[in-house]
């Protein structure tokens, strides 16, 4: 893959025409970096935020060797980088063919289920196996995220106790787990979450093997701005001391947009520009799915080509380039005010799902990427990999 030291090298030596993908190595490193050196347990990289090779190989190559799968793909695609590491298929719901795939081919013995008829089908798709460790997903309020995962998959705790007592029968380890949603901005999530896995902890008098805290830990946007992700390590802290424990289980997380959602940005070519909105050459088809219906504020930064910027800034909304009318995205966007035909600007944080949500649609489509050396416009993570927030 060809390297430039910054986004503005890029422009200038390509000069593209379509919509270009821009991957950070080092970013990558700091925050896996600093989710290794401040969580106090094991991180699983949840491979669906961002399964590009590079992306892959330079998260196993910083330490982290155990995977959240969600399909016999991700586990073929990981297995073919790095055959040496650890999948866990926590997805709460799969075909019996992917599982008996996933057990008898790959070796997967880790399993996600929060239904008794889930449970029977991981018993029976690996031949009633004595070796499985499975994972019982607990439903728990999403208030604090900005996207709810709540109403697809979690027991109820009424109902979650009996299943977990039942799943321990078939289980050479057991655990426990919940997710808060995607891009949590509080934190006193995570207490909450623990809290209703002390309540079937105590109702069972089963001390689970694992507790599993998910994933949900927040990147920075320019209008989303999370406490440090310290403070999230703090609350699940002290939600494990409230559950006064003789013995405190392996503690997991799975993060994948804190970890990856600042090494990726997207250039884009203004089309045509109507007033305060742009038209331009990638939209909620491609990359910028998030900037659509959850309505993510990216940030963005004007590639100026030593051309003279406004020193007035303005705010804008976006087009896509196909005729659909839904390819909108509200931001607002903040860029100088003399944006123009031609121009390119990089709009941040689109490590995260900004490849995995792209499709074909009208024919539309770029798979132009590239590596870069520069900063990202945004940052949770300084150069020694601490918490402070800070904008490039």
């Amino acid at each position: 893959m060809k390297k430039f030291k910054s986004v503005e090298d890029l422009v200038n030596q390509l000069e593209p025409n379509n919509p270009v993908y821009c991957i950070r190595r080092h970013s990558i490193n700091v925050a896996s970096k600093f989710f290794q050196d401040k969580f106090p347990g094991k991180i699983l990289y949840a491979m669906k935020s961002n399964p590009h090779p590079i992306v892959l190989n330079t998260i196993i190559d910083s330490g982290i060797n155990n995977i959240d799968v969600a399909s016999i793909k991700e586990i073929e695609t990981i297995k073919k980088i790095n055959p040496n590491v650890k999948c866990s298929y926590m997805h709460a719901v799969k075909a019996r063919e992917s599982i008996r795939e996933a057990y008898f081919k790959y070796g997967v013995k880790t399993f996600s289920l929060d239904s008794k008829d889930e449970l029977i089908k991981i018993i029976e798709s690996t031949n009633h196996a004595k070796d499985l460790e499975l994972f019982v997903r607990v439903f728990v309020s999403n208030e604090h995220a900005e996207i709810d995962l709540s109403k697809k998959f979690g027991a109820v705790t009424s109902e979650a106790a009996g299943l977990y007592r039942l799943t321990k029968q078939y289980s050479k380890k057991i655990g426990l787990s919940f997710h808060v949603g995607s891009q949590c901005m509080h934190p006193i999530s995570y207490g909450k979450g623990i809290s209703e896995i002390g309540k079937i902890i105590k109702k069972t008098k089963i001390v689970p093997d694992y507790i599993n805290v998910g994933g949900g830990f927040p990147t920075i946007y320019p209008d989303l701005v999370p406490q440090s992700l310290e403070c999230y390590f703090e609350e699940i802290k002290k939600g494990l001391n409230n559950l006064k424990l003789e013995r405190l289980p392996e503690i997991v997380c799975e993060p994948g947009r804190a970890i990856v959602s600042e090494s990726g940005s997207t250039i884009v070519k203004v089309i045509l520009r109507k007033k305060q909105k742009l038209y331009i050459n990638d939209g909620t088809y491609g990359t910028l799915f998030d900037a659509g219906v959850p309505n993510i504020v990216y940030p963005s930064k004007l590639i100026t080509n030593g051309r003279l910027i406004s020193k007035k800034i303005n705010s804008f909304d976006f087009f896509g380039p196909t005729c659909d009318s839904m390819d909108y995205m509200k931001g607002p966007f903040i860029l100088p005010n003399n944006v123009k035909e031609n121009d390119y600007i990089e709009l941040g944080q689109l490590g995260a799902y900004g490849l995995t949500f792209r499709t074909r649609f009208n024919g539309f489509f770029s798979d132009e990427i590239y590596e870069v050396e520069d900063s990202p416009i945004m940052t949770m993570y300084d150069k020694e990999a601490k918490s402070d927030f800070l904008v490039a």
